[in-house]
């Protein structure tokens, strides 16, 4: 039985807050279809926000080059009249049809959304974090050892320990050093594999005395009763030392697994979702497939194509939550952007 703590009702629940779920809420929008966005991420933008953010994209019409999270945020500006509803940090565990024409979708935090459709845009599935190998490790998590920074207020004034040498890292390391009573950033190298700009800024903060950055160094096993209260740091010439900690935040990037959708009945070929080529409908009736999740003949897996891909489905999609009303396509260039 379907929990009802905290229930919303949509047209379109989307799975998936990247490039191309995103998109597809412009383009339900324009046909006057109220969205909901679930992603397991604590932010929109997909792996564009999470693993690359600052890397270059050149293949976006219009945009001889724009950065990645700039793209994010110009895609969120274009579906603001809309006015869709998230749901972040959320993973979808359920999917129930109690009908032919309902589907509740519901996700690890207990959020169930009635849609009368369910658009899969979850890029290469549901990322999970790629953990580091400390024995212990699972002992401390949700007591201690965070994998996502949901709420940054969390750490105030508090000690964090955060691993890693990516964008993540980097980001989160130069954003907390504002929040946290004192930040350590450790890293197995002395160099770190994020922007440079970024890394140029975290060295600044170790010397102005504002982190602590320890270099060539792992974090081997951490320590405490009820919750997290210290690390033990494995150096790269042998010697160990300990450090207090409130938090342990390893980042070391995401693990793209299908998840619970591989048990949805829906036809897949090599994890990846069948769909028709004429409106990207899976085998389900109701059910949709857009951007690197879903595989055709000539399938590439590009931004672009994916845009596309929702634009042809969201034209099917209507025909579900407006059965009786007849889809007339109109050009923006004629009619605008006509908020909710």
């Amino acid at each position: 039985m379907l929990s009802m703590e905290k229930r919303i009702i949509t047209d379109i629940c989307i799975i998936g807050a990247g490039p191309v779920g995103l998109f597809a809420v412009f383009e339900a929008g324009l046909l006057r279809m109220r969205c909901h966005v679930i992603d397991v991420l604590p932010q929109v933008g997909g792996q564009l926000s999470e693993i690359y953010p600052q890397k270059p994209i050149y293949d976006i019409p219009g945009f001889p080059v724009i950065n990645a999270q700039s793209l994010v945020e110009n895609l969120m500006e274009q579906i603001a009249p809309f006015k869709p509803t998230f749901s972040l940090g959320e993973r979808v565990e359920e999917l129930v049809k109690p009908d032919e024409h309902t589907f509740f979708v519901k996700t690890s935090e207990g959020t169930t959304v009635e849609a009368k459709a369910v658009v899969i845009a979850a890029g290469l599935g549901c990322f999970e974090p790629r953990k580091p190998t400390i024995k212990n490790l699972a002992e401390f998590e949700g007591k201690g050892v965070n994998y996502f920074v949901k709420n940054p207020e969390l750490y105030r004034g508090k000690e964090v320990v955060i691993a890693g040498g990516g964008d993540s890292a980097l980001d989160w390391t130069i954003f907390l050093s504002n929040i946290a009573a004192k930040v350590t950033l450790v890293h197995r190298s002395d160099a770190f594999r994020g922007a440079p700009d970024s890394a140029e800024k975290v060295f600044a903060l170790a010397a102005d005395g504002k982190i602590d950055l320890v270099l060539q160094a792992t974090i081997a096993a951490l320590e405490g009763f009820t919750h997290l209260q210290n690390l033990q740091i494995d150096h790269n010439d042998g010697s160990i030392s300990h450090i207090n900690a409130d938090f342990f935040i390893p980042l070391f990037g995401l693990t793209p697994r299908l998840g619970p959708i591989a048990g949805w009945g829906l036809n897949l070929n090599s994890a990846a979702i069948e769909v028709n080529t004429e409106d990207y409908s899976t085998n389900i009736p109701g059910i949709y497939a857009i951007g690197d999740i879903n595989t055709y003949p000539g399938k590439l897996k590009l931004i672009l194509c994916g845009f596309h891909e929702a634009a042809l489905m969201a034209q099917t999609a209507y025909h579900r939550v407006y059965p009786d009303k007849k889809l007339t396509f109109k050009y923006t260039t004629v009619y605008g952007v006509n908020e909710f």
